[in-house]
């Protein structure tokens, strides 16, 4: 804080950042402060009037309190420290007066309305608010808008704050909400009746302070002083967003963001928050066995049985899925490598390369985004691969940093420098490198997803290295840095460890492709919780649980260990996947050494010190990577469908709905000029 001014705000002396707003400088003092419009993370409006306090000197009436600066106060007469006061006579009356009119209009249907139980109109009515009004006119009613099948509009509701513009303007970077008209004509609306095309659209339902804008998937299912509330990690992408989970039975009701500054502050992306219809459907819930090319229903005993008869002997490789916990990797590497097999996690080929920490991770954390002066992206989409990320990129362009891309062009949100598509542009971006201030370089799993990917890799080290900057790996897999860590990883990749298995222990990886047995293919013991591909073509099935059903370790992208917390209970037969790694390895006669999951975390964190530093982001140790010459291919974007990423996903219809929405969007018909 540069030179400190005091104040006296209700009675109390305090020293703020003059360059701190009136309504921060109260945050600070502790005192609430009442608002609708206002924001921490949008610009200010300063149009709901709520946060109104008497400045004591200033002009006789009382002065919004979020849009007006401590350096703006004047001092006393005599030099004293400016007075504010938030609870005088003069407040009371504004802010009783500043709430009769929000609700002249307002429909007052608490009763049917979602947001019943968490509406700020409500508690700030009743903290703020009279018992009376003076107005009788009928009350104006406004069309409700189709945003699409995520948000819900109830437009009578609106108090115009504008935190859907702003949000879908500054921070999602969509410029397709905006309010027309004057006075009683005033509404918010979406230009030409468009449905958002943003994947962080659904945040405006968190952000809105009525009942104007509400969850369409989450509409009359349940209040919230129903539902149970786990604090979890999200896995839809590998950024390690920080959720909460509302559960009502054993049934996930909703899932929102939790705050944390380091990681996704307080957004998440539609899918995260929407994806809980596909953890009801197409779940395993009971273990199967093929007899004569049909799935059976089986006993565990039975399928254990099978599935330790089947791996006896053989060769044997253990596929680590994107959704697996860290513990359940470390099990399952632990156990095939014990047999003399081998285990794999890098399912999408990627070139990434094991103990190497600085290599597949990087030496930036997601908050240096915010420090940047120039960002470099190869190979990565990042609106698509980590949505909430990409907000931050775009926030930092807002604030004068220049983004480069080397990679296919796409249209991220901010104005960009296309440097070429193939490996010569990142050549030709290294042999032009100079050292600089606040450089950091993001690599996409497009970009090491070739054969050459090491080798490209090496190039954004060097290019990190000589700008004096910073390298983040940005991964698509929640589980991916996890499985790494622990060493679930063969010399020369995917297809180096698939050739010539007898059995494949598929825990979850969905998108590998193996050949089926009329082709000569490996027997498959498939351990997951959906009914995917991989389950399609396993000759034992073993149900496990999804991410809201078990305690588990994922480590994000930046390298920072998160722990996700059960929220419910698995259907049916369906168990957690570290115990059924636990009792298989008692069928093979190859007992783990750990009956628990704490016996198994000990176990791990042995091996591996620094997952014991939950929350932090450790320090990695630079080791560039030895330069060869890439190949002469163009970058490619990792993710070609945002919305069907992974099992839960695919088994979702709202997924299913929004990726055909956003299909039919790209291809639409451009008319003849």
């Amino acid at each position: 804080m540069s030179n400190p001014r005091t104040i006296i705000i209700d009675g109390h002396e305090v020293e703020v950042d003059p360059n701190l707003t009136l309504i921060q400088a109260c945050e600070q003092a502790g005192i609430e402060v009442p608002r609708f419009c206002y924001h921490e993370r949008l610009s200010i409006a300063g149009n709901c009037r709520m946060c109104l306090v008497e400045v004591v000197g200033g002009p006789p009436k009382p002065a919004a309190s979020c849009a007006m600066q401590v350096k703006d106060l004047r001092p006393g007469p005599n030099g004293e420290p400016s007075v504010i006061k938030t609870n005088s006579p003069m407040v009371k009356k504004a802010r009783e007066g500043v709430m009769e009119f929000l609700l002249i209009n307002h429909p007052l249907d608490c009763p049917i309305c979602d947001q019943g139980g968490e509406c700020d109109l409500q508690d700030q009515a009743v903290a703020y608010g009279v018992d009376f009004s003076r107005f009788r006119e009928a009350k104006r009613a406004s069309d409700d808008l189709d945003l699409g099948p995520l948000v819900a509009t109830t437009m009578t509701r609106c108090i115009s704050c504008t935190r859907c513009v702003r949000f879908t303007t500054e921070v999602a970077g969509i410029t397709q909400m905006g309010q027309t008209g004057r006075g009683e004509d005033a509404e918010i609306t979406s230009y030409l009746n468009m449905t958002l095309d943003s994947n962080l659209q659904g945040n405006i339902i968190d952000l809105c302070p009525v009942g104007a804008l509400t969850s369409k998937p989450y509409a009359f299912t349940a209040r919230p002083w129903e539902l149970s509330k786990t604090e979890s990690i999200d896995v839809m992408d590998a950024l390690g967003s920080n959720i909460r989970v509302d559960t009502k039975g054993r049934e996930v009701m909703r899932i929102l963001p939790r705050n944390n500054d380091d990681v996704n502050e307080e957004w998440i992306s539609d899918k995260t928050r929407f994806v809980w219809d596909g953890l009801r459907r197409q779940r395993l819930d009971t273990p199967y066995i093929r007899e004569n090319g049909k799935l059976r229903k089986a006993s565990w005993t039975e399928a254990l049985g099978a599935a330790a008869a089947a791996m006896k002997g053989k060769t044997v490789l253990g596929l680590v899925g994107d959704l697996a916990p860290t513990e359940a990797a470390f099990a399952l590497k632990n156990l095939v490598e014990g047999l003399g097999g081998r285990v794999e996690c890098r399912t999408d080929g990627a070139r990434l390369p094991a103990g190497n920490r600085s290599a597949y991770v990087g030496n930036a954390a997601i908050a240096d985004i915010d420090r940047a002066k120039e960002i470099i992206l190869i190979g990565s989409n990042p609106r698509n691969e980590a949505p909430v990320l990409n907000a931050r990129i775009r926030r930092a362009w807002a604030g004068g940093a220049n983004v480069s891309v080397i990679g296919p062009a796409a249209d991220l949100t901010y104005d960009v420098t296309h440097l070429g598509d193939d490996r010569a542009a990142l050549l030709k971006a290294l042999g032009a490198a100079k050292p600089a201030e606040g450089v950091l370089v993001i690599v996409g799993q497009g970009a090491v997803g070739e054969a050459d990917g090491e080798a490209v890799l090496a190039h954004a080290m060097a290019l990190a290295e000589k700008s004096g900057g910073k390298m983040l790996v940005l991964h698509t897999a929640a589980g991916r840095v996890g499985a790494l860590d622990v060493g679930a990883v063969t010399e020369g990749g995917l297809l180096a460890a698939i050739e010539g298995v007898e059995v494949i222990y598929n825990m979850g990886a969905d998108e590998v492709e193996i050949a089926p047995v009329s082709e000569g293919g490996p027997f498959v013991i498939y351990q997951g919780s959906h009914g995917d591909r991989g389950a399609n073509r396993a000759d034992v099935i073993l149900p496990g649980a999804a991410y809201t059903e078990e305690n588990g370790l994922f480590v994000n992208t930046e390298g920072r260990p998160q722990l996700a917390f059960r929220a419910g209970f698995a259907p049916g037969a369906a168990k957690e996947n570290w115990a059924i790694l636990r009792a298989l390895s008692a069928e093979l006669g190859a007992t783990q050494p750990w009956n628990d999951l704490a016996g198994l975390r000990r176990a791990m964190v042995a091996a591996v010190p620094h997952l014991a530093k939950v929350d932090a982001v450790p320090e990695n140790a630079w080791q560039p990577l030895a330069l060869v010459a890439p190949g002469q291919a163009s970058f490619r974007h990792a993710i070609r469908d945002f919305y069907l990423t992974n099992p839960i996903a695919r088994a979702s219809t709202l997924m299913a709905e929004l990726s055909a929405m956003a299909r039919a969007r790209r291809e639409a018909p451009m008319a003849a000029e």
